[in-house]
């Protein structure tokens, strides 16, 4: 048979390319729509599921020479999580990924969107943060691999959030949760369409804004970094927005040699990030 279901260990067994379980991942994969739908997205290999909350795991599917070349502790988390399990064949799992070398396994999780308090690393019912915000706000960021490697960046230099704004690209996107290395499941970020009301948020708690920004008058090492941040980054080609940048307490800048004008976003991005948390080291 092309599809075989079991109930042993609640493990089931498709083998065609034209199950319906095998066209909804791929709509999950390729379609922002349908992840937000569903308010699921697809992860793969085991390191990325050996990051993944237990509790947000909802389905794996695994090939069987995958299943046999687990690892006695992968093995262990695999067969412990509360979800279903689907054996698939090469071939159906060749369909399924989105890599070019599969590893054999993928996870449907579903998606958790932070809230502002914890971006501003704000405990509940606490009446201030445990520490000073440091928040990155990215609006029109277009790349998913700028954005993937701007969330795994925030991690390591303990950002406390991110706000995503306008057309950023779709976090749950396959290629930025590669890229992402697992900080997805750690870095708290939450979206808002029009970047004026991110800003609020912030101006709310008395973040102080500084756009990124290449005519900046003050150079970033120049700024005090200290207290509550966000450092304002725009689009790959653009930059921020008029709006946004009248919005910003200060403009900062990067001093470069040579005939460059602005760096990649998430360069940027990352050497503001680290500039702050320099400072901010006892």
């Amino acid at each position: 048979m092309a599809n075989r279901e079991s109930s042993s260990h609640n493990t089931a067994e498709i083998s065609s390319g034209a199950n319906p379980r095998v066209r909804r991942i791929n709509g999950l994969l390729r379609k922002r729509s349908e992840r937000i739908r569903e308010q699921m997205f697809i992860i793969e290999g085991i390191r990325t599921l050996r990051e993944a909350p237990a509790e947000r795991i909802r389905e794996i599917y695994l090939t069987r020479r995958a299943a046999e070349n687990l690892s006695g502790k992968d093995r262990d988390l695999v067969e412990h999580l509360s979800c279903e399990r689907t054996i698939v064949t090469d071939a159906v799992m060749e369909r399924l990924s989105d890599t070019q070398h599969p590893q054999g396994i993928l996870a449907v999780v579903a998606m958790r969107e932070a809230g502002p308090e914890e971006l501003l690393g704000i405990s509940t019912g606490a009446a201030a943060p445990r520490t000073a915000p440091l928040i990155l706000l990215l609006e029109n960021l277009q790349d998913p691999g700028n954005l993937g490697t701007i969330l795994r960046m925030a991690e390591g230099a303990g950002v406390t959030g991110v706000l995503l704004t306008g057309s950023t690209a779709d976090p749950y996107n396959p290629k930025v949760v590669r890229g992402t290395m697992g900080s997805i499941f750690r870095v708290p970020f939450l979206y808002r369409e029009k970047a004026g009301d991110a800003v609020q948020i912030l101006k709310d708690h008395g973040v102080r804004l500084f756009a990124a920004d290449p005519r900046g008058e003050r150079i970033y090492t120049d700024a005090d970094l200290t207290g509550p941040v966000a450092f304002l980054i725009g689009n790959e080609g653009a930059g921020l927005t008029a709006e946004t940048l009248r919005a910003a307490d200060e403009r900062v800048s990067i001093p470069m040699a040579g005939q460059l004008e602005s760096l990649n976003a998430g360069i940027s991005a990352a050497i503001l990030s680290f500039e702050a948390a320099r400072q901010r080291r006892p």
